[in-house]
Protein backbone atom coordinates (compact mmCIF):
# COMPACT_ATOMS: atom_id res chain seq x y z
CA UNK A 1 0.00 0.00 0.00
CA UNK A 2 3.21 1.81 1.11
CA UNK A 3 4.77 1.78 -2.44
CA UNK A 4 1.87 2.78 -4.31
CA UNK A 5 1.22 6.20 -2.44
CA UNK A 6 4.92 6.39 -3.29
CA UNK A 7 4.68 5.86 -6.95
CA UNK A 8 5.42 8.55 -9.07
CA UNK A 9 3.87 8.72 -12.60
CA UNK A 10 7.05 9.50 -14.64
CA UNK A 11 4.95 10.22 -17.78
CA UNK A 12 3.35 13.26 -16.09
CA UNK A 13 6.04 14.49 -14.69
CA UNK A 14 7.68 14.42 -18.22
CA UNK A 15 4.61 15.65 -19.36
CA UNK A 16 4.41 19.04 -17.10
CA UNK A 17 7.95 19.90 -17.40
CA UNK A 18 7.44 19.85 -21.46
CA UNK A 19 3.88 21.68 -21.00
CA UNK A 20 5.96 24.13 -18.20
CA UNK A 21 8.80 24.68 -20.54
CA UNK A 22 6.94 25.24 -23.88
CA UNK A 23 4.69 27.92 -22.16
CA UNK A 24 7.38 29.71 -21.01
CA UNK A 25 9.11 29.21 -24.24
CA UNK A 26 6.04 30.65 -26.14
CA UNK A 27 5.47 33.33 -23.66
CA UNK A 28 9.12 34.70 -24.28
CA UNK A 29 8.97 34.85 -27.56
CA UNK A 30 5.40 36.29 -28.22
CA UNK A 31 6.59 39.10 -25.47
CA UNK A 32 9.62 39.63 -27.60
CA UNK A 33 7.55 40.18 -30.70
CA UNK A 34 4.73 42.53 -28.87
CA UNK A 35 7.83 45.00 -28.45
CA UNK A 36 8.49 44.92 -32.53
CA UNK A 37 3.87 45.07 -33.17
CA UNK A 38 3.49 47.49 -30.84
CA UNK A 39 6.73 49.84 -32.79
CA UNK A 40 4.80 48.49 -36.05
CA UNK A 41 1.34 49.77 -34.76
CA UNK A 42 2.96 53.16 -33.38
CA UNK A 43 4.47 53.61 -36.64
CA UNK A 44 0.62 53.13 -38.32
CA UNK A 45 -0.71 55.27 -35.91
CA UNK A 46 1.51 58.37 -36.66
CA UNK A 47 2.28 57.52 -40.19
CA UNK A 48 5.78 56.46 -39.77
CA UNK A 49 7.09 52.74 -41.16
CA UNK A 50 8.85 51.45 -38.50
CA UNK A 51 11.29 49.28 -37.83
CA UNK A 52 12.40 47.69 -40.97
CA UNK A 53 16.11 47.45 -41.12
CA UNK A 54 16.97 44.12 -39.22
CA UNK A 55 15.87 41.62 -41.38
CA UNK A 56 12.78 41.43 -43.80
CA UNK A 57 10.36 43.68 -42.67
CA UNK A 58 12.04 44.77 -39.93
CA UNK A 59 11.58 41.47 -37.90
CA UNK A 60 15.14 40.45 -36.61
CA UNK A 61 14.55 43.78 -34.63
CA UNK A 62 13.43 41.96 -31.70
CA UNK A 63 16.60 39.95 -31.50
CA UNK A 64 18.81 42.42 -32.06
CA UNK A 65 17.31 44.39 -29.32
CA UNK A 66 17.90 41.16 -26.81
CA UNK A 67 21.31 41.32 -28.03
CA UNK A 68 21.72 45.06 -27.09
CA UNK A 69 20.61 44.18 -23.89
CA UNK A 70 22.70 41.46 -23.05
CA UNK A 71 26.02 43.38 -24.42
CA UNK A 72 25.05 46.11 -22.52
CA UNK A 73 27.62 46.99 -19.03
CA UNK A 74 25.75 45.67 -15.61
CA UNK A 75 25.47 48.54 -13.34
CA UNK A 76 24.61 48.30 -9.96
CA UNK A 77 24.54 51.73 -7.59
CA UNK A 78 26.77 51.57 -4.86
CA UNK A 79 24.20 53.27 -2.63
CA UNK A 80 21.36 50.45 -3.52
CA UNK A 81 20.37 47.52 -1.45
CA UNK A 82 22.22 44.61 -4.29
CA UNK A 83 19.96 41.94 -2.91
CA UNK A 84 17.15 43.62 -3.70
CA UNK A 85 18.11 45.43 -6.81
CA UNK A 86 18.58 41.65 -8.26
CA UNK A 87 15.59 40.73 -6.69
CA UNK A 88 12.90 43.47 -7.72
CA UNK A 89 13.02 42.48 -11.33
CA UNK A 90 13.47 38.33 -10.90
CA UNK A 91 10.30 38.68 -8.65
CA UNK A 92 8.34 40.82 -11.11
CA UNK A 93 9.24 38.25 -14.34
CA UNK A 94 8.44 35.87 -11.94
CA UNK A 95 5.20 37.03 -10.94
CA UNK A 96 4.33 37.23 -14.67
CA UNK A 97 4.78 34.10 -15.45
CA UNK A 98 3.23 31.74 -12.79
CA UNK A 99 -0.08 33.13 -13.92
CA UNK A 100 0.00 30.92 -17.44
CA UNK A 101 -0.11 27.64 -14.56
CA UNK A 102 -3.69 27.90 -14.45
CA UNK A 103 -4.79 28.37 -17.72
CA UNK A 104 -6.34 26.23 -20.26
CA UNK A 105 -4.18 26.55 -23.60
CA UNK A 106 -6.52 23.76 -25.73
CA UNK A 107 -8.50 20.39 -25.04
CA UNK A 108 -6.82 17.02 -24.86
CA UNK A 109 -3.98 15.86 -26.99
CA UNK A 110 -3.57 11.66 -27.79
CA UNK A 111 0.23 11.24 -26.75
CA UNK A 112 1.11 7.58 -27.45
CA UNK A 113 -2.51 6.26 -26.74
CA UNK A 114 -2.36 8.68 -23.38
CA UNK A 115 -4.43 12.05 -22.72
CA UNK A 116 -2.71 14.78 -22.59
CA UNK A 117 -4.42 17.97 -20.81
CA UNK A 118 -2.92 21.40 -22.49
CA UNK A 119 -3.45 22.90 -18.74
CA UNK A 120 -0.33 22.63 -15.75
CA UNK A 121 -2.48 22.52 -12.98
CA UNK A 122 -6.75 22.50 -13.39
CA UNK A 123 -7.13 23.47 -9.76
CA UNK A 124 -10.17 24.26 -7.89
CA UNK A 125 -9.37 27.90 -7.72
CA UNK A 126 -8.12 29.25 -10.84
CA UNK A 127 -9.29 32.36 -10.60
CA UNK A 128 -7.91 32.97 -6.67
CA UNK A 129 -4.59 31.88 -7.93
CA UNK A 130 -4.87 34.48 -10.94
CA UNK A 131 -5.85 37.16 -8.85
CA UNK A 132 -3.21 36.16 -5.88
CA UNK A 133 -0.42 36.18 -8.55
CA UNK A 134 -1.14 38.94 -10.35
CA UNK A 135 -1.10 41.15 -6.56
CA UNK A 136 2.64 39.67 -6.41
CA UNK A 137 4.08 41.98 -9.48
CA UNK A 138 3.58 45.20 -7.23
CA UNK A 139 6.45 43.43 -5.06
CA UNK A 140 8.88 43.77 -8.18
CA UNK A 141 7.96 47.37 -8.64
CA UNK A 142 8.16 48.20 -5.03
CA UNK A 143 11.27 46.59 -4.37
CA UNK A 144 12.69 47.90 -7.78
CA UNK A 145 11.80 51.18 -6.56
CA UNK A 146 13.25 51.33 -3.22
CA UNK A 147 16.14 49.18 -3.74
CA UNK A 148 17.63 51.67 -6.20
CA UNK A 149 17.95 54.00 -3.30
CA UNK A 150 16.63 56.75 -5.74
CA UNK A 151 13.77 59.62 -4.99
CA UNK A 152 12.56 59.31 -8.27
CA UNK A 153 12.33 55.64 -8.75
CA UNK A 154 11.20 55.41 -4.81
CA UNK A 155 7.78 57.90 -6.41
CA UNK A 156 7.22 56.28 -8.91
CA UNK A 157 7.70 52.83 -6.81
CA UNK A 158 4.65 54.11 -4.49
CA UNK A 159 2.29 55.67 -7.45
CA UNK A 160 2.37 52.04 -8.60
CA UNK A 161 1.79 50.15 -5.79
CA UNK A 162 -1.30 52.28 -4.80
CA UNK A 163 -2.20 52.17 -8.82
CA UNK A 164 -1.91 48.57 -8.56
CA UNK A 165 -4.00 48.00 -5.21
CA UNK A 166 -6.58 50.80 -6.41
CA UNK A 167 -7.78 48.65 -9.12
CA UNK A 168 -7.48 45.18 -7.85
CA UNK A 169 -10.46 46.52 -5.94
CA UNK A 170 -12.90 46.52 -9.01
CA UNK A 171 -10.85 43.65 -10.53
CA UNK A 172 -12.05 41.53 -7.21
CA UNK A 173 -15.52 42.86 -7.51
CA UNK A 174 -16.11 42.27 -11.14
CA UNK A 175 -14.62 38.62 -11.00
CA UNK A 176 -17.20 37.78 -7.60
CA UNK A 177 -20.03 38.69 -10.08
CA UNK A 178 -18.50 36.31 -12.72
CA UNK A 179 -18.22 34.06 -9.98
CA UNK A 180 -21.98 33.96 -9.38
CA UNK A 181 -22.98 33.33 -12.90
CA UNK A 182 -20.85 29.94 -13.74
CA UNK A 183 -20.70 29.05 -9.78
CA UNK A 184 -17.09 27.81 -10.08
CA UNK A 185 -13.42 29.22 -9.52
CA UNK A 186 -12.16 26.57 -12.10
CA UNK A 187 -10.73 28.12 -15.49
CA UNK A 188 -11.70 24.51 -17.08
CA UNK A 189 -14.96 24.16 -15.63
CA UNK A 190 -15.38 28.06 -16.98
CA UNK A 191 -14.78 27.22 -20.41
CA UNK A 192 -16.60 24.02 -20.26
CA UNK A 193 -19.72 26.26 -19.34
CA UNK A 194 -18.96 28.24 -22.30
CA UNK A 195 -18.42 25.70 -24.52
CA UNK A 196 -21.94 24.50 -23.70
CA UNK A 197 -24.13 27.68 -23.97
CA UNK A 198 -22.86 31.36 -24.55
CA UNK A 199 -19.64 33.05 -23.54
CA UNK A 200 -19.88 34.76 -20.88
CA UNK A 201 -19.61 38.46 -22.28
CA UNK A 202 -22.74 37.81 -22.82
CA UNK A 203 -23.97 37.56 -18.84
CA UNK A 204 -21.25 40.10 -17.75
CA UNK A 205 -20.72 43.09 -20.11
CA UNK A 206 -20.38 45.52 -17.70
CA UNK A 207 -18.26 43.07 -15.86
CA UNK A 208 -15.92 42.58 -18.45
CA UNK A 209 -15.50 46.60 -19.29
CA UNK A 210 -14.46 46.82 -15.68
CA UNK A 211 -11.73 44.10 -15.67
CA UNK A 212 -10.53 45.10 -19.04
CA UNK A 213 -10.00 48.93 -17.52
CA UNK A 214 -8.27 47.53 -14.93
CA UNK A 215 -6.30 44.85 -16.72
CA UNK A 216 -4.80 48.29 -18.37
CA UNK A 217 -4.05 49.88 -14.68
CA UNK A 218 -2.56 46.01 -14.05
CA UNK A 219 -0.19 45.84 -16.90
CA UNK A 220 1.02 49.53 -16.48
CA UNK A 221 0.05 50.39 -19.50
CA UNK A 222 -1.28 53.93 -21.19
CA UNK A 223 -3.47 55.68 -20.37
CA UNK A 224 -2.46 53.94 -16.52
CA UNK A 225 1.46 54.40 -16.88
CA UNK A 226 1.78 56.45 -14.40
CA UNK A 227 5.06 55.03 -12.28
CA UNK A 228 6.54 55.06 -15.86
CA UNK A 229 5.84 59.10 -16.18
CA UNK A 230 9.34 60.22 -18.22
CA UNK A 231 7.90 64.17 -18.11
CA UNK A 232 7.65 63.69 -13.95
CA UNK A 233 9.52 60.96 -12.73
CA UNK A 234 12.96 60.56 -15.49
CA UNK A 235 12.23 56.84 -16.48
CA UNK A 236 10.01 55.96 -13.57
CA UNK A 237 10.98 52.75 -11.20
CA UNK A 238 13.40 51.23 -13.42
CA UNK A 239 15.30 54.07 -13.59
CA UNK A 240 18.81 52.83 -11.91
CA UNK A 241 18.16 49.58 -14.34
CA UNK A 242 20.61 48.28 -17.22
CA UNK A 243 20.93 45.80 -19.13
CA UNK A 244 18.95 42.52 -18.67
CA UNK A 245 17.69 43.64 -15.42
CA UNK A 246 16.07 46.14 -16.99
CA UNK A 247 15.06 43.74 -19.81
CA UNK A 248 13.43 41.80 -17.50
CA UNK A 249 11.58 44.68 -16.17
CA UNK A 250 10.18 45.71 -20.10
CA UNK A 251 9.16 41.67 -20.60
CA UNK A 252 7.52 41.45 -17.53
CA UNK A 253 5.18 44.25 -18.75
CA UNK A 254 4.76 42.65 -22.22
CA UNK A 255 4.31 39.10 -21.08
CA UNK A 256 1.26 40.69 -18.15
CA UNK A 257 -0.24 42.26 -21.04
CA UNK A 258 -0.23 38.62 -22.99
CA UNK A 259 -1.51 36.39 -19.70
CA UNK A 260 -4.07 39.49 -18.93
CA UNK A 261 -5.28 39.15 -22.72
CA UNK A 262 -5.29 34.97 -22.27
CA UNK A 263 -7.06 35.77 -18.81
CA UNK A 264 -10.05 37.86 -20.77
CA UNK A 265 -10.39 35.44 -24.01
CA UNK A 266 -10.68 32.67 -21.21
CA UNK A 267 -12.90 34.22 -18.92
CA UNK A 268 -15.24 35.99 -20.80
CA UNK A 269 -14.72 35.02 -24.39
CA UNK A 270 -14.66 31.00 -24.49
CA UNK A 271 -11.56 30.39 -24.16
CA UNK A 272 -10.15 27.87 -26.78
CA UNK A 273 -13.58 27.22 -27.55
CA UNK A 274 -14.19 28.05 -31.11
CA UNK A 275 -17.21 29.98 -32.45
CA UNK A 276 -19.79 28.69 -34.94
CA UNK A 277 -18.26 25.00 -34.35
CA UNK A 278 -19.50 22.02 -32.84
CA UNK A 279 -16.28 20.65 -31.11
CA UNK A 280 -18.19 17.64 -30.12
CA UNK A 281 -19.31 16.30 -33.59
CA UNK A 282 -15.84 16.74 -34.92
CA UNK A 283 -14.08 14.68 -31.89
CA UNK A 284 -12.68 12.57 -34.55
CA UNK A 285 -10.39 15.08 -35.84
CA UNK A 286 -7.75 14.05 -32.69
CA UNK A 287 -4.99 16.46 -32.43
CA UNK A 288 -6.10 18.53 -35.27
CA UNK A 289 -8.83 19.77 -33.39
CA UNK A 290 -6.77 20.39 -30.16
CA UNK A 291 -4.41 22.58 -32.44
CA UNK A 292 -7.57 24.32 -34.11
CA UNK A 293 -8.84 25.62 -30.34
CA UNK A 294 -5.11 26.69 -29.65
CA UNK A 295 -4.97 28.78 -32.73
CA UNK A 296 -8.65 30.41 -32.32
CA UNK A 297 -7.75 31.40 -28.45
CA UNK A 298 -3.96 32.75 -30.05
CA UNK A 299 -6.41 34.72 -32.47
CA UNK A 300 -8.71 36.23 -29.10
CA UNK A 301 -5.10 37.05 -27.76
CA UNK A 302 -3.63 38.34 -30.62
CA UNK A 303 -7.21 40.62 -30.78
CA UNK A 304 -6.92 42.32 -26.87
CA UNK A 305 -2.61 42.47 -27.60
CA UNK A 306 -3.79 44.73 -30.30
CA UNK A 307 -6.64 46.65 -28.45
CA UNK A 308 -3.48 47.11 -25.67
CA UNK A 309 -1.46 48.99 -28.20
CA UNK A 310 -3.87 50.76 -30.06
CA UNK A 311 -4.90 52.72 -26.81
CA UNK A 312 -1.48 53.22 -25.68
CA UNK A 313 -0.97 54.75 -29.05
CA UNK A 314 -4.41 56.65 -28.96
CA UNK A 315 -5.16 58.04 -25.69
CA UNK A 316 -3.39 60.50 -23.54
CA UNK A 317 -1.70 59.71 -19.54
CA UNK A 318 -4.75 60.25 -16.76
CA UNK A 319 -3.02 62.79 -14.76
CA UNK A 320 -2.74 60.55 -11.04
CA UNK A 321 -5.70 62.12 -9.43
CA UNK A 322 -7.52 61.35 -12.62
CA UNK A 323 -5.93 57.94 -12.29
CA UNK A 324 -7.28 57.61 -8.39
CA UNK A 325 -10.72 59.24 -8.61
CA UNK A 326 -11.70 56.38 -11.52
CA UNK A 327 -10.34 53.75 -9.58
CA UNK A 328 -12.22 54.80 -6.18
CA UNK A 329 -15.29 56.86 -7.39
CA UNK A 330 -16.53 55.12 -10.71
CA UNK A 331 -14.77 51.51 -11.22
CA UNK A 332 -15.86 50.23 -7.62
CA UNK A 333 -19.12 51.62 -7.30
CA UNK A 334 -19.87 50.57 -10.74
CA UNK A 335 -18.50 47.02 -10.25
CA UNK A 336 -20.81 46.79 -6.62
CA UNK A 337 -23.72 47.91 -8.84
CA UNK A 338 -23.40 45.19 -11.74
CA UNK A 339 -22.48 42.25 -8.86
CA UNK A 340 -25.65 43.48 -6.60
CA UNK A 341 -27.12 43.23 -10.56
CA UNK A 342 -26.04 40.20 -11.06
CA UNK A 343 -26.96 38.75 -7.56
CA UNK A 344 -30.59 39.89 -8.25
CA UNK A 345 -30.18 38.04 -11.93
CA UNK A 346 -28.99 34.71 -10.38
CA UNK A 347 -31.61 34.77 -7.53
CA UNK A 348 -34.97 35.29 -9.82
CA UNK A 349 -33.10 32.60 -12.29
CA UNK A 350 -32.93 30.10 -9.12
CA UNK A 351 -37.01 31.02 -7.95
CA UNK A 352 -37.75 29.80 -12.15
CA UNK A 353 -38.04 33.66 -12.87
CA UNK A 354 -40.55 34.10 -10.30
CA UNK A 355 -40.81 37.26 -7.89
Amino acid sequence: MHSALLAIDLFLVIEKLVLIIGIVSISLVIAMYETYAERKVAAFIQDRIGPNRAGPFGILQPLADGLKLFMKEEIIPNTSNRLLFILGPCLAMMAAMMTSAVIPWGGKLNVFGREVSLQIADINIGILYVFGVVSMGVYGIMIGGWASNNKFSLMAALRGASQVISYELPMGLSLIALLMVTGSLKMSEIVGQQMDSVWNICYQPLGFFIFLVCAFAECNRTPFDLPEAENELNFGYHQEYSSMKLGFYLFAEYINMFISSVVMATLFFGGYDVPFFNDAAHADWGNWLVALQGAVLLIKVCFFIFLFMWVRWTIPRFRYDQLMNLGWKTLIPLSLFNMVVTAAFVLWKSNGYKF
